[in-house]
């Protein structure tokens, strides 16, 4: 019998905010709300769920290194990861994506290339195996099931 894998799902600074933060460019729906899309999108594709948000970097690295270790042994779907604002500076979590090995998706709620200029450049996009963008939160199924084929 072989052991179900898991999707790490990763959320980065003020994803904590959802809800609240800006709900014309991120809508209404929670971190909890997207735990739930989350959860029932790993059930229907056979995955176990391993759901984070951290405000701090070093913390998002760790939980990348993490799963560079269960990648190592046989335990990782992959990782789904919305770094927010980290993705446009954080040279760190391209080298921690880049130094596992660990299959990533980028992942962003909104629409990054018809906002503000400094959201258009990615760290992590060269580091990634796929970039998701403007779907919202429905966006983490469709990332959740981009897993799959890896």
């Amino acid at each position: 019998m072989s052991t179900m894998k898991t999707a790490l799902v990763l959320n980065g600074p003020n994803l904590n905010l959802l809800g609240m933060r800006e709900p014309q460019v991120y809508g209404t729906k929670t971190l909890a709300d997207v735990e739930q899309i989350c959860a029932q999108a790993c059930a229907a594709h056979g995955l176990v769920l391993d759901f984070r948000q951290s405000n701090h970097e070093g913390v998002l690295v760790d939980w990348i290194h993490e799963a560079g270790r269960m990648q190592a042994a046989g335990t990782l779907a992959g990782v789904v990861l919305n770094a927010g604002a980290y993705t446009h500076t954080s040279v760190a979590l391209h080298d921690a994506i880049k130094g596992t090995g660990v299959p990533a998706v980028e992942l962003h709620i909104s629409n990054v290339h018809v906002r503000e200029a400094f959201r258009h450049h990615s760290y992590i996009a060269p580091a990634a195996r796929a970039v998701l963008c403007g779907f919202g939160v429905q966006g983490y199924a469709l990332a959740i099931a981009g897993l799959l084929d890896w």
